[in-house]
Protein backbone atom coordinates (compact mmCIF):
# COMPACT_ATOMS: atom_id res chain seq x y z
CA UNK A 1 0.00 0.00 0.00
CA UNK A 2 2.72 2.50 0.81
CA UNK A 3 4.42 1.41 -2.71
CA UNK A 4 1.37 2.84 -4.33
CA UNK A 5 0.56 5.79 -2.17
CA UNK A 6 4.11 7.26 -2.45
CA UNK A 7 3.67 8.27 -5.99
CA UNK A 8 0.37 9.99 -5.70
CA UNK A 9 1.81 11.76 -2.64
CA UNK A 10 4.42 12.91 -4.73
CA UNK A 11 2.37 14.59 -7.59
CA UNK A 12 0.09 16.22 -5.29
CA UNK A 13 3.16 17.78 -3.36
CA UNK A 14 4.47 19.12 -6.33
CA UNK A 15 0.99 20.82 -7.49
CA UNK A 16 0.70 22.59 -4.16
CA UNK A 17 4.29 23.39 -3.21
CA UNK A 18 6.52 26.31 -4.45
CA UNK A 19 8.61 27.01 -7.30
CA UNK A 20 11.93 24.86 -7.22
CA UNK A 21 15.32 25.82 -8.45
CA UNK A 22 15.67 22.82 -9.92
CA UNK A 23 12.94 22.66 -12.59
CA UNK A 24 10.98 25.14 -15.03
CA UNK A 25 8.45 27.41 -12.92
CA UNK A 26 5.46 27.85 -13.70
CA UNK A 27 3.42 30.20 -16.41
CA UNK A 28 0.31 32.12 -15.48
CA UNK A 29 -1.67 33.34 -18.28
CA UNK A 30 -4.57 35.90 -17.76
CA UNK A 31 -6.65 36.20 -20.03
CA UNK A 32 -7.71 39.91 -18.83
CA UNK A 33 -10.01 42.10 -17.56
CA UNK A 34 -8.77 41.78 -14.55
CA UNK A 35 -6.42 39.78 -12.05
CA UNK A 36 -8.68 38.11 -9.12
CA UNK A 37 -7.70 38.04 -5.76
CA UNK A 38 -7.29 34.50 -5.78
CA UNK A 39 -5.08 34.13 -8.47
CA UNK A 40 -2.81 37.04 -8.05
CA UNK A 41 -2.49 35.03 -4.03
CA UNK A 42 -1.98 31.47 -6.03
CA UNK A 43 0.85 33.05 -8.45
CA UNK A 44 2.37 34.75 -5.72
CA UNK A 45 2.44 31.25 -3.57
CA UNK A 46 4.18 29.41 -6.27
CA UNK A 47 6.73 32.33 -6.54
CA UNK A 48 7.78 31.78 -2.49
CA UNK A 49 4.98 33.90 -0.97
CA UNK A 50 5.80 37.17 0.46
CA UNK A 51 9.69 36.14 0.53
CA UNK A 52 8.48 36.59 -3.30
CA UNK A 53 11.03 38.46 -5.71
CA UNK A 54 8.65 40.54 -8.48
CA UNK A 55 9.89 41.80 -11.44
CA UNK A 56 6.82 43.90 -13.63
CA UNK A 57 7.34 44.26 -17.19
CA UNK A 58 5.19 46.81 -18.36
CA UNK A 59 6.53 47.89 -22.10
CA UNK A 60 3.39 46.32 -23.66
CA UNK A 61 1.60 49.68 -22.80
CA UNK A 62 2.25 52.79 -24.10
CA UNK A 63 1.31 54.53 -20.94
CA UNK A 64 4.05 55.60 -18.75
CA UNK A 65 2.20 54.85 -15.58
CA UNK A 66 1.77 51.50 -16.45
CA UNK A 67 3.39 49.56 -14.06
CA UNK A 68 2.40 51.40 -11.32
CA UNK A 69 -0.64 49.38 -11.06
CA UNK A 70 1.23 45.80 -11.33
CA UNK A 71 3.39 47.17 -8.96
CA UNK A 72 0.64 47.96 -6.15
CA UNK A 73 -1.12 45.21 -7.11
CA UNK A 74 1.59 42.39 -6.19
CA UNK A 75 2.89 45.03 -3.11
CA UNK A 76 -0.82 44.83 -1.93
CA UNK A 77 -0.99 40.83 -1.96
CA UNK A 78 2.38 40.82 0.10
CA UNK A 79 5.26 40.94 -1.58
CA UNK A 80 7.87 42.55 0.19
CA UNK A 81 10.30 43.06 -2.97
CA UNK A 82 8.44 44.48 -6.14
CA UNK A 83 10.53 46.54 -8.79
CA UNK A 84 9.01 48.02 -12.13
CA UNK A 85 11.84 46.78 -15.24
CA UNK A 86 13.25 49.66 -17.42
CA UNK A 87 14.81 48.28 -20.84
CA UNK A 88 16.61 51.96 -21.81
CA UNK A 89 18.17 51.06 -18.10
CA UNK A 90 19.81 47.41 -19.56
CA UNK A 91 22.23 46.64 -16.49
CA UNK A 92 19.94 47.46 -14.32
CA UNK A 93 17.45 45.32 -16.32
CA UNK A 94 19.57 41.96 -16.07
CA UNK A 95 19.99 42.62 -12.46
CA UNK A 96 16.24 42.41 -11.19
CA UNK A 97 15.27 39.74 -13.78
CA UNK A 98 18.62 37.45 -12.30
CA UNK A 99 17.04 37.88 -8.78
CA UNK A 100 13.26 37.71 -9.87
CA UNK A 101 11.64 35.08 -8.80
CA UNK A 102 8.13 36.10 -10.32
CA UNK A 103 8.53 38.05 -13.41
CA UNK A 104 4.83 39.80 -14.51
CA UNK A 105 3.91 41.80 -17.90
CA UNK A 106 0.66 43.34 -17.45
CA UNK A 107 -1.42 44.11 -20.88
CA UNK A 108 -1.13 46.41 -23.64
CA UNK A 109 -0.31 45.27 -27.47
CA UNK A 110 1.76 42.22 -27.42
CA UNK A 111 3.43 43.49 -30.92
CA UNK A 112 4.40 46.45 -28.74
CA UNK A 113 6.30 44.42 -25.72
CA UNK A 114 7.94 42.08 -28.22
CA UNK A 115 9.17 44.80 -30.32
CA UNK A 116 10.34 46.90 -27.17
CA UNK A 117 12.69 43.95 -26.23
CA UNK A 118 13.43 42.63 -29.40
CA UNK A 119 17.61 43.38 -29.53
CA UNK A 120 18.00 43.72 -25.87
CA UNK A 121 18.69 40.48 -24.75
CA UNK A 122 16.69 40.25 -21.58
CA UNK A 123 13.89 37.68 -23.60
CA UNK A 124 16.84 35.27 -23.60
CA UNK A 125 17.40 35.98 -19.94
CA UNK A 126 13.26 35.28 -19.29
CA UNK A 127 13.80 31.67 -21.05
CA UNK A 128 16.68 31.06 -18.76
CA UNK A 129 15.27 32.33 -15.11
CA UNK A 130 12.12 30.25 -16.55
CA UNK A 131 14.36 26.92 -16.84
CA UNK A 132 15.94 27.93 -13.53
CA UNK A 133 12.49 27.72 -11.74
CA UNK A 134 11.36 31.61 -11.90
CA UNK A 135 7.81 32.00 -12.31
CA UNK A 136 7.00 33.81 -15.47
CA UNK A 137 3.25 35.31 -16.12
CA UNK A 138 1.12 38.29 -17.62
CA UNK A 139 -1.97 39.61 -18.40
CA UNK A 140 -4.20 40.01 -21.54
CA UNK A 141 -1.16 41.09 -23.91
CA UNK A 142 1.21 39.65 -21.55
CA UNK A 143 -0.27 36.36 -21.47
CA UNK A 144 -0.05 36.23 -25.79
CA UNK A 145 3.37 37.20 -25.67
CA UNK A 146 4.32 33.63 -23.27
CA UNK A 147 3.87 31.49 -26.55
CA UNK A 148 6.43 30.81 -28.79
CA UNK A 149 4.02 31.36 -32.23
CA UNK A 150 2.15 34.71 -30.67
CA UNK A 151 -1.39 36.03 -31.40
CA UNK A 152 -0.83 39.37 -32.80
CA UNK A 153 -4.61 40.74 -32.64
CA UNK A 154 -4.52 40.63 -35.97
CA UNK A 155 -7.26 38.51 -37.82
CA UNK A 156 -10.37 38.13 -39.08
CA UNK A 157 -12.90 37.56 -36.75
CA UNK A 158 -16.06 37.01 -39.19
CA UNK A 159 -14.87 34.19 -40.98
CA UNK A 160 -12.96 31.17 -41.14
CA UNK A 161 -9.90 31.85 -43.37
CA UNK A 162 -6.61 30.45 -43.78
CA UNK A 163 -3.24 33.02 -43.18
CA UNK A 164 -6.02 35.67 -42.03
CA UNK A 165 -4.35 35.06 -38.19
CA UNK A 166 -1.19 36.45 -37.96
CA UNK A 167 1.29 35.11 -36.05
CA UNK A 168 4.77 36.44 -34.80
CA UNK A 169 7.52 35.40 -32.62
CA UNK A 170 6.59 35.66 -28.61
CA UNK A 171 8.77 34.74 -25.87
CA UNK A 172 8.58 31.22 -26.59
CA UNK A 173 7.94 29.94 -23.04
CA UNK A 174 4.85 28.27 -24.24
CA UNK A 175 6.20 26.47 -27.43
CA UNK A 176 3.18 23.93 -28.28
CA UNK A 177 0.27 26.71 -27.45
CA UNK A 178 -1.25 29.44 -28.82
CA UNK A 179 -2.58 31.68 -26.02
CA UNK A 180 -5.66 34.09 -26.71
CA UNK A 181 -7.16 36.17 -24.51
CA UNK A 182 -10.31 37.94 -23.80
CA UNK A 183 -11.87 35.72 -25.32
CA UNK A 184 -15.15 34.88 -24.59
CA UNK A 185 -16.14 38.27 -23.90
CA UNK A 186 -14.65 39.85 -27.02
CA UNK A 187 -15.90 36.62 -29.38
CA UNK A 188 -12.38 35.40 -29.96
CA UNK A 189 -13.14 31.95 -31.04
CA UNK A 190 -12.93 32.31 -35.10
CA UNK A 191 -9.09 33.65 -35.29
CA UNK A 192 -8.26 31.03 -32.75
CA UNK A 193 -9.44 28.21 -35.01
CA UNK A 194 -8.12 29.59 -37.73
CA UNK A 195 -4.75 29.91 -36.58
CA UNK A 196 -4.54 26.31 -35.13
CA UNK A 197 -5.63 24.99 -38.72
CA UNK A 198 -3.35 26.55 -40.34
CA UNK A 199 -0.55 25.84 -38.03
CA UNK A 200 -1.92 22.12 -36.82
CA UNK A 201 0.86 20.81 -34.12
CA UNK A 202 -0.11 23.95 -32.11
CA UNK A 203 -2.69 23.87 -29.08
CA UNK A 204 -5.59 27.04 -28.82
CA UNK A 205 -5.93 27.86 -25.73
CA UNK A 206 -8.59 30.57 -25.44
CA UNK A 207 -8.31 32.26 -21.99
CA UNK A 208 -11.37 34.62 -20.79
CA UNK A 209 -11.60 38.01 -18.75
CA UNK A 210 -10.62 37.29 -15.09
CA UNK A 211 -9.56 33.47 -15.88
CA UNK A 212 -6.45 32.09 -15.41
CA UNK A 213 -4.55 29.08 -16.80
CA UNK A 214 -1.23 28.09 -14.31
CA UNK A 215 0.82 25.73 -16.99
CA UNK A 216 2.90 23.53 -14.70
CA UNK A 217 5.03 20.80 -16.82
CA UNK A 218 2.53 19.37 -19.39
CA UNK A 219 -0.73 20.33 -17.92
CA UNK A 220 -3.07 23.13 -17.26
CA UNK A 221 -5.08 23.85 -14.45
CA UNK A 222 -7.80 26.65 -14.60
CA UNK A 223 -8.38 29.40 -12.04
CA UNK A 224 -11.22 31.90 -12.51
CA UNK A 225 -14.48 33.59 -12.48
CA UNK A 226 -15.11 32.93 -16.00
CA UNK A 227 -14.15 29.44 -18.73
CA UNK A 228 -11.00 28.30 -20.57
CA UNK A 229 -11.67 26.97 -24.47
CA UNK A 230 -8.90 24.56 -25.89
CA UNK A 231 -8.95 23.71 -29.17
CA UNK A 232 -6.90 21.05 -30.10
CA UNK A 233 -6.00 19.86 -33.75
CA UNK A 234 -3.59 17.52 -33.42
CA UNK A 235 -5.80 14.86 -34.06
CA UNK A 236 -7.85 16.12 -36.41
CA UNK A 237 -8.20 15.44 -40.58
CA UNK A 238 -7.59 19.10 -42.30
CA UNK A 239 -8.42 20.30 -45.77
CA UNK A 240 -5.83 21.34 -47.52
CA UNK A 241 -6.59 25.21 -48.62
CA UNK A 242 -5.20 28.21 -49.84
CA UNK A 243 -4.51 31.36 -48.28
CA UNK A 244 -7.79 33.04 -48.18
CA UNK A 245 -10.23 30.14 -48.60
CA UNK A 246 -12.40 28.59 -45.79
CA UNK A 247 -10.74 26.20 -43.20
CA UNK A 248 -11.88 22.85 -43.04
CA UNK A 249 -11.12 20.13 -40.94
CA UNK A 250 -12.60 17.36 -39.07
CA UNK A 251 -12.40 15.47 -35.66
CA UNK A 252 -10.57 18.69 -33.98
CA UNK A 253 -10.36 17.93 -30.04
CA UNK A 254 -12.71 20.51 -28.28
CA UNK A 255 -12.58 21.45 -24.22
CA UNK A 256 -14.37 23.88 -22.26
CA UNK A 257 -12.63 24.10 -18.83
CA UNK A 258 -13.71 26.27 -15.76
CA UNK A 259 -12.52 26.70 -12.34
CA UNK A 260 -10.86 23.59 -10.24
CA UNK A 261 -10.43 21.17 -13.87
CA UNK A 262 -6.98 20.50 -15.66
CA UNK A 263 -6.28 19.64 -19.06
CA UNK A 264 -2.76 17.58 -20.37
CA UNK A 265 -1.49 18.32 -23.44
CA UNK A 266 -0.10 15.33 -24.33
Amino acid sequence: MQRLLAPALLAVSLLLSPVHAQSPGPIVAVGGGGTTPAIVARTLELAGGTTAVVAVLPQASELPTAGAGSVKMWTDAGATSVREVSFDRRDEARAILTAATLIWMPGGSQSRFMEKIDGTGLAELIVERHRAGAVVGGTSAGAAVLSAEMITGDADLKSLKSGTTVLKKGLGLLRDVIVDQHFLQRQRGNRLISGVLDHPTLVGVGIDEATAVIFMGSTMHVLGKSGVVVVDPRPASREAVAPGQVVAATGLRLSVLREGMSYSLK
